[in-house]
């Protein structure tokens, strides 16, 4: 199947039951067996529920991967692969990363005997001179919240499984999609997605997905979201599914959207730099051509004002883009990275990596795009 046909059909088929074309919501926490060692597929939901099931099986496909597992967040994902690792293993991530993410890698791992090292993962030796015999896991979020760096996949996991082919790679596919690129198909061991954006693409569900191909590492993530309970409900599977199925309409239009934005901003008086790996200025302009299918809906820019009160004045004025954390939904979001997604990371980090009180993150939504720009001119002239 081609990856539009996939967001309909890949995984899927009717419900044996009824036949019912959409998957039930199975709203049951447990399942009868016809003895203590028998079962129809299912014994209890936290180990395996069919709704959710249908959701895994449609990720695993989107993602060219063999196995899917839904989590209750993205953060639950990234809990779950964290939890591969044990005391004393080290990991080498992106150090322009979801805000998120590095308050779990040192707030709660860190004292849980992991260590961490952060890179810029722009020049693939940064990553191979950090490796030592302790490492275990390289993580990549590509491209990056909120700064928009593009790591080259591809060369990374080919230059760390030169120096040694037992770490894991991983990557964070949220901004991307499947739509755009699939990290399995270039080297990586894990694919995760916080599916609360744009697999589930409503604003209505909290949730995070990994997509593995190896089967002792899809065995090894099973026991874990099993053992430690962090799964995605039956309704939230549901709605993630459903969201799934017009995932390629809805990219291709904040693709669009995204770029005319990116333009827009790019030109604007007010604005001093734009982030958007679409522009031929941004320094991965290149290696987004070839690595995505697309430059998807995500646009950083900073403001000429480096003040507080010039963010809060536009953020606090749009009309159109609503002021609000999450990103991904059909409609158009706003957000301040240094007071919001990325508060809690330490002054001095946020400063070395470039998130100041300028910095503004656009989640660029479906609807016209004359309006969006409109809703953009009239708060940048707030």
């Amino acid at each position: 199947m081609k990856f539009n046909t996939k967001t309909i059909h890949g995984g899927q088929k009717p419900e044996e039951t009824t036949g019912a074309v959409m998957p039930p919501v199975f709203l049951t926490s447990t399942f009868a067996k016809t003895s203590p060692t028998e079962h129809k597929g299912f014994e209890y939901s936290r180990g395996g529920n069919p709704t959710r099931a249908a959701l895994e099986n449609s990720l695993a496909s989107l993602e060219n991967g063999t196995h899917g597992f839904a989590f209750a967040s993205g953060l639950a994902a990234i809990d779950a692969v964290l939890r591969l690792l044990n005391p004393g293993d080290e990991i080498i991530a992106g150090d322009d990363l979801y805000g998120g993410s590095y308050r779990m890698f040192t707030k709660l791992f860190q004292k849980y005997g992991l260590e961490f090292s952060f890179v810029n993962m722009d020049d693939v030796t940064n990553i191979t001179d950090a490796i030592t015999e302790n490492t275990k896991l390289v993580w990549i979020e590509t491209p990056t919240n909120p700064l928009m760096k593009i790591a080259d996949i591809k060369a990374i996991s080919s230059a760390v499984k030169d120096v040694d082919s037992t770490i894991l790679i991983g990557v964070d596919n949220t901004f991307a999609t499947p739509y755009l690129q699939q990290p399995l198909d270039l080297g990586t061991d894990i694919v995760m997605h916080s599916a609360t954006k744009y697999l589930g693409g409503h604003s209505d569900l909290i949730m995070g997905a990994l997509v593995v191909k190896d089967k002792k590492l899809a065995e090894d993530i099973h026991f874990i979201q099993s053992a430690a309970g962090a799964i995605a409900g039956p309704m939230d599977s549901f709605l993630a599914l459903r969201g799934i199925k017009t995932l390629h309409i809805r990219m291709q239009r904040h693709c669009e959207n995204g770029i005319a934005v990116a333009k827009f901003l790019e030109k604007h008086p007010k604005v001093s730099q734009v982030y958007y790996p679409g522009l031929e200025k941004h320094p991965n302009y290149e290696l987004a051509k070839s690595q995505m299918n697309g430059f998807g809906g995500m646009v950083s820019f900073r403001l000429k004002e480096e003040t507080q009160e010039a963010a809060y004045a536009f953020l606090e004025n749009t009309k159109i883009f609503t002021l609000a954390e999450s990103l991904g939904g059909v409609e158009s979001l706003s957000n301040h990275p240094i007071t919001m997604s990325h508060g809690s990371m330490p002054e001095e980090q946020k400063q070395r990596v470039g998130i100041t009180n300028s910095l503004i993150r656009l989640s660029v939504g479906i609807e016209d795009i004359e309006d969006i720009l409109a809703d953009l001119e009239q708060a940048l002239k707030a």
